[in-house]
């Protein structure tokens, strides 16, 4: 068997319990014949002693500073701690083991600290390590610059690192543990008869988590699908083998997922419409709103143009910036806030005639007015009051029978 990388969560390092869910599945793999690399997170979530978010509310509570150089140090303990923990717990169970930095395992990086980018990827020390016999656990979301310096990896870090070492390892494939099984139809706490998915495709996968779902970084899909790694989404809590993440025309569908033109349904909340229209004085109101918007750094998303102005949204807590910086500049603003944009996603529906009326219909038949639409080849997005998003999520589930 050729090489697996194992990435688990910090939920499934956060108890004594749990840790020996994950000692199992790191068993179990190494018993079917694989060479394990295994990535981990920070222990636990915010408000456990190890989490990330706990150890940098250390230096907000007692109200010091620091430098992005010494910020990402201090976030790269909580990876540190359980890579050293997993490793003695292996070599405790007589599994051959050994831990590794990121900067360790050959992560490097450029100097963009706190949101790192990967440079390159030199597997001379894990190889070793393989060779050996031994399990190598890494630490996820670190790496290092070519002058020693520890950097982090932002957002979904952790997913990065396994995807990109599985790249470079050329690994049989990456499976991403987690305390959901699988990817999801819809968000569970929503639509309660939200069902797991067997099979997905990469570019299905990267638009639900651009779009909410928070299984997995988007930005580890992408770097799976470049390598044209297989991904599987699982629990650690469970053998299921969870979702499948590959490149579906390539892999043996049955007749179901070759005749389902949409995979899940996902949604944001926390969002803001602002819409503008051109005043006399105004020729170039497009140019002027987001130039605007991308002086003062604030994330525009959703947009609609049109010659007579611009809709688009933005982040509930950057509207009271954005609508003051549109009235100084002339603008006479209409934001409204609380809404959720809601994504129909599906890399069958592509060309298909008819998705947008049932969008509408189902909708529609709830009394829940849409507020702006968008599309692509592979999702249709709605934006909707926040208070009609989980009816919305629930009617386009069912109109869509994602249940079945």
């Amino acid at each position: 068997m050729g090489i697996l990388v194992q990435k688990f969560g910090g939920t499934s390092l956060s108890t004594p319990e749990a840790r020996q869910y994950v000692l199992r599945h790191i068993e179990r793999e190494r018993g079917c014949g694989h060479s394990l690399v295994v990535v981990v997170s920070a222990m636990g979530r915010k408000g456990d002693p190890y989490a990330t978010d706990t150890l940098l509310s250390l230096i907000r509570e007692n109200g010091g500073t620091c430098t992005a150089q010494e910020r990402d140090l201090l976030m790269g303990c909580g990876e540190l701690i359980s890579a050293v923990l997993l490793s003695a717990l292996l070599q405790a169970a007589s599994v051959p083991a050994t831990a590794l930095s990121g900067g360790g395992a050959g992560i490097m990086t450029d100097r963009q600290f706190g949101k790192a980018r990967i440079v390159e990827i030199r597997t001379d020390a894990v190889l070793k390590q393989l060779h050996a016999g031994k399990v190598v656990v890494v630490t996820g979301f670190q790496g290092m610059t070519e002058d020693g310096e520890l950097t982090t990896l932002g957002r979904g870090g952790s997913d990065t690192s396994a995807t990109a070492l599985g790249a470079a390892l050329k690994a049989e494939r990456v499976d991403i543990y987690t305390d959901v099984n699988g990817i999801l139809t819809a968000d569970p706490r929503i639509v309660e008869n939200a069902r797991p998915l067997s099979v997905v495709g990469y570019a299905e996968i990267c638009n639900m988590a651009r779009q909410g779902a928070k299984v997995i970084h988007p930005r580890a899909v992408e770097i799976a699908q470049q390598a044209r790694i297989p991904l599987r989404v699982r629990s650690t809590f469970s053998e299921d083998e969870g979702t499948l993440v590959t490149d579906v025309q390539e892999h043996v569908l049955t007749t179901a997922v070759h005749d389902r033109y949409v995979t899940g349904v996902t949604h944001v909340a926390g969002v803001t419409q602002i819409t503008v229209h051109a005043t006399d004085g105004h020729s170039d109101v497009q140019l002027q709103v987001f130039q605007a918007m991308a002086k003062h750094h604030i994330s525009v998303d959703f947009i609609n143009v049109t010659p007579g102005g611009a809709v688009y949204t933005v982040f509930d807590q950057d509207a009271g910036l954005a609508v003051s910086v549109l009235r100084k500049a002339g603008f006479d603003p209409i934001a409204i806030s609380g809404c959720a944009k809601v994504s129909v996603i599906g890399g069958g529906m592509n060309g298909v005639p008819g998705i947008m009326a049932r969008i509408v219909e189902a909708l529609t038949v709830r009394g829940i007015p849409i507020l702006q639409s968008a599309d692509s080849n592979t999702t249709i997005w709605v934006l909707v009051r926040e208070e009609d998003m989980a009816e919305a999520i629930r009617a386009l589930h069912h109109k869509f029978s994602l249940h079945e």
